[in-house]
């Protein structure tokens, strides 16, 4: 994003969480300055009228305008990137660096997490790559696999919800504690860790997640010995 409006500190605490969120919100507050003032309405006039009403094209104009810019949203669902992948950015691959770093066990380290939620005992399953509707078909029609660990890129939960019940747990590679996947994940109190670092992991490997780590401070500096560790069993995959 080459451009933000200046976020005014006078009338706005602070800023969107986002740069995303505060382009929109920076542009559209300029739009609806401009039309009160082409208007010589007072505030409380113009809120009335619907003609100075926001409508479709002015969200669409904004949208354009962002993306005439070069930037690319990432996706929060599948059918977002499926319907229109020139607004999307890629979707990125498992990095696999070649790193072999083992914890005082032997475990190879393929992955840090912060934890939605903290349960009595870590979990071991079958990491499983769940990233497509077919995939979620499969599992619907035949069964989730016995202690399926699912790996998902979707933090918005959508693609997996019908199925979420029936996973040992889930590493999700975006998104936060306070995500949707996060909240339907403490809610079936199936265990999660959300904004998963992930390096070496490969679809069907035996792995513990340290669900036992403390959940995450959403509102607090990401410490990495906090963060909840993925951790491949040795000589099973």
């Amino acid at each position: 994003m080459t451009e933000l409006a200046t976020q005014s500190t006078e009338k706005w605490a602070k800023p969107a969480m986002t740069p995303t969120v505060e382009y929109f919100h920076s542009r559209l507050r300029q739009i609806v300055a401009e039309r009160l003032a082409a208007s010589g309405k007072t505030w409380e006039q113009c809120v009335e009228d619907q003609d100075l009403e926001l409508a479709t094209a002015d969200f669409q104009a904004v949208d354009h305008a962002l993306l005439d810019s070069g930037y690319r949203y990432e996706s929060s669902a599948q059918i977002s990137l499926a319907e229109n992948p020139e607004k999307y950015r890629p979707r990125e691959k498992i990095k696999d660096t070649g790193a072999k770093i083992t914890d005082e066990q032997g475990r190879l380290l393929v992955g840090t997490g912060a934890n939605v939620f903290k349960i009595a005992e870590d979990v071991i399953g079958t990491a499983r790559l769940i990233s497509t509707v077919e995939t979620v078909m499969d599992m619907l029609i035949n069964g989730v696999p016995a202690n399926t660990i699912a790996v998902i890129d979707d933090s918005g939960g959508t693609l997996t919800a019908p199925i979420l019940e029936y996973f040992a747990g889930v590493v999700c590679m975006g998104g936060t504690v306070r995500s949707h996947l996060g909240i339907l994940t403490r809610e079936y109190g199936v265990p999660c860790v959300m904004d998963a670092q992930l390096d070496g992991l490969r679809d069907g490997d035996l792995v513990v997640v340290e669900y036992t780590k403390p959940p995450a401070d959403v509102y607090a500096e990401s410490d990495p010995q906090t963060r909840a560790r993925i951790l491949k069993l040795e000589g099973r995959s």
